[in-house]
């Protein structure tokens, strides 16, 4: 008989709360706290696990409608910090969740020193993504890292990558009027990665093959790589004794999940020496960094910058979702499709192609890319800070060791900041005169402080170049039943660390024949 992990959880945590009899004194009061927890469980069992998110936002509004309320009734002192921020806990360790885009400035930019390092999550390791520069603790070899990740995704060397981002976008135009709802998703997915592999690897044999493995590893990573989950394994460091086809659900393949992290770490960089070797490698990351005289970077960082790029928050799972939510509002919004295509028509000649030398004559668009990340965040919880010493925020004690989570669905829903949140708006994010109010790289979904996401330029750039093209040559709509109905479409998203739409029907309708065939005859196709 198959034991769930939270059947072992409760059963450990009972036995062990029986012998706590010792708190921490802290020197101030701490965060105020969640929901009544239960001894040692904490809020663990309080939790919509499969989207935290909820319930962080949840509790959040719950406590500021309530202090409110009594603060109105007992003429109390209104706390600015209610629901803005607050403290789990959770099998004994303590979660700060922000849901308040000004403290997330406040706490990981001002204070970034005490905020850029990451807790230590040991499922990370378990299903071998430890070389993850995401997860890394700030020090040394993250900072060398970054510099990788500075030297090639940095917004000025991005200009040469312009041809490459339009070439994919062409080529996922030409696979949309072939698709089904069944391989949207498919296609989409593969537009994000190829355009990663081009810049990362190059052109490599085995492309596809690599590509499904790298989704089979992120769905096992993605469902089992969330702080929540990982306090089991910190709070009952006996568990990674036990056979993991115990636990059921993702656990149970974490054998599967290391044999991919290591295929996935050293097979691509490989055959791009092999390439160098015969002479056959295109530009890459990796094939310049095999070209040069080196420092003090080793084979094993270059492996763990070029996987974690082609893998992580500038890769695959965070683009493509991005890519099939703006899809999405636009089946269900067609006057802001329609209305972003009169705008590309009226900047771009009706023969040519929009690129991003237009980019400033077409700020609705750069509209629509803040409104599709702030709509549905592709990552909702982002990804967890730690404090590196104790902290002292508004009169409240943060301790050292903190797991500190913005909640970045939150922050998306915040009504004070935009109004009608649930409603896709892109113009929530021009001035009164058309103008972008923030850059799309400081968006709130590319996380804050020094841990910022490194690729966000890259991010940027080819999801602006799909969309300029998509909306350029089709129109986006709802699919038809047999009877010739529209089909109605309801947004409904997968769980998980990165999220995007579950699969829906639309269709896609030429609207610009000339460009239609300007895109064919640039890919050789009749």
């Amino acid at each position: 008989m198959l034991f769930t992990l939270g059947t072992i959880s409760c059963i450990v945590a009972l036995l062990v709360a029986l012998g706590l009899s010792r708190r921490r004194v802290y020197p101030l009061p701490l965060l105020p706290g969640g929901p009544r927890p239960i001894p040692f469980l904490g809020n663990a069992l309080q939790l919509d696990t499969k989207r935290p998110w909820l319930t962080y936002a949840a509790w959040g509004k719950t406590w500021l409608v309530a202090h409110r309320l009594f603060s109105k009734l007992l003429d109390l002192t209104s706390c600015l910090i209610v629901g803005k921020i607050f403290r789990s806990r959770i099998l004994g360790i303590d979660m700060i969740i922000i849901n308040s885009e000004t403290i997330a400035h406040e706490l990981l930019e001002k204070r970034s020193a005490n905020y850029s390092t990451r807790p230590v999550i040991r499922t990370n390791e378990l299903v071998g993504l430890a070389f993850n520069s995401v997860m890394l603790p700030y020090g040394e070899t993250l900072r060398q890292h970054r510099k990788i990740y500075h030297q090639v995704l940095r917004a000025e060397v991005l200009i040469s990558y312009h041809e490459i981002y339009s070439r994919h976008a062409n080529g996922l135009v030409i696979d949309l009027l072939d698709v089904t709802s069944d391989s949207l998703q498919q296609h989409v997915e593969a537009y994000s990665g190829s355009l990663i592999m081009t810049v990362t690897y190059g052109h490599l044999a085995n492309e596809g093959s690599l590509l499904s493995r790298v989704h089979e590893l992120f769905d096992i990573g993605k469902q089992t790589i969330t702080p929540e989950k990982a306090a089991m394994f910190t709070a009952f460091p006996f568990l990674e004794k036990l056979p993991f086809w115990c636990f059921g659900g993702a656990f149970a393949l974490i054998g599967r999940s290391r044999e991919l992290s290591q295929q996935l770490f050293d097979e691509p960089f490989n055959e791009v020496k092999a390439q160098m070797a015969d002479g056959t490698a295109s530009r890459s990351l990796v094939a310049d960094f095999l070209s040069q005289a080196r420092d003090d970077t080793g084979e094993d960082t270059m492996k763990a910058v070029a996987l974690t790029g082609y893998i992580g928050k500038t890769g695959i799972e965070t683009t493509a979702s991005a890519l099939q939510t703006f899809l999405l509002a636009m089946v269900l919004y067609p006057d802001v499709q329609s209305r972003t295509r009169a705008e590309i028509d009226q900047a771009v000649e009706h023969d040519s192609m929009p690129c991003l030398d237009n980019r400033a004559s077409l700020p609705y668009l750069d509209a629509i890319l803040c409104e599709v990340v702030r709509w549905y965040p592709p990552a909702p919880l982002g990804v967890a800070h730690a404090t590196s010493n104790d902290d002292v925020y508004e009169g409240h004690f943060i301790p050292k060791g903190a797991i500190v989570m913005v909640n970045q669905w939150a922050l998306s829903r915040d009504e004070d900041i935009f109004p009608d949140a649930s409603r896709f708006d892109p113009s929530r994010h021009l001035t009164v005169d058309g103008k972008l109010k923030n850059p799309f790289v400081n968006h709130f979904a590319f996380g804050h402080g020094r841990r910022i996401c490194p690729g966000r330029w890259f991010a940027e750039n080819g999801l602006w170049t799909a969309f300029s093209t998509i909306l350029a040559v089709l129109r986006i709509d709802h699919a038809k039943d047999s009877n010739g109905d529209k089909i109605e479409v309801t947004p409904e998203y997968t769980t998980g660390s990165v999220i995007c739409p579950k699969p829906f029907p639309c269709s896609f309708e030429v609207v610009n024949t000339t460009r239609a065939a300007h895109i064919r005859a640039m890919m050789n196709l009749k």
